[in-house]
């Protein structure tokens, strides 16, 4: 699947959660909510890793919230994006790629 058409997934889904309990999707909820996305990786990640509680939950589970943390954390990435027009192909290739033109 290419990204935009993941983006597009990705919304339809945020789209209903965000309808489904009334929540205003504004230029501060992008923002906001990439900032408790974070939070939470960086929790299940200290789980993980043994610096933080891990409430019962076994290391293949904490593994797996770990590796949905990232999704979700990505997610956000996209919807951020989409909600300010940004062609995030394009931008990692002007940002990040550039450097593999000057090897």
């Amino acid at each position: 699947m290419d990204i935009k058409t993941l983006t597009e997934e990705i919304e339809k889904v945020s789209l209903s959660y965000t309808e489904r309990f009334a929540i205003k999707r504004d230029s501060d909820w992008y923002i906001l909510k990439l900032q408790e996305e974070l939070g939470e990786l960086t929790q299940s990640y200290l789980m993980m890793i043994g610096q933080a509680r891990k409430k019962g939950k076994t290391e293949e589970q904490l593994i797996q919230d770990f590796r949905h943390e990232v999704a979700d954390l990505f997610s956000h990435i996209l919807l951020l994006a989409k909600y300010h027009n940004i062609d995030l192909e394009k931008e990692v290739e002007d940002k990040w790629l550039v450097w593999t033109k000057n090897s």
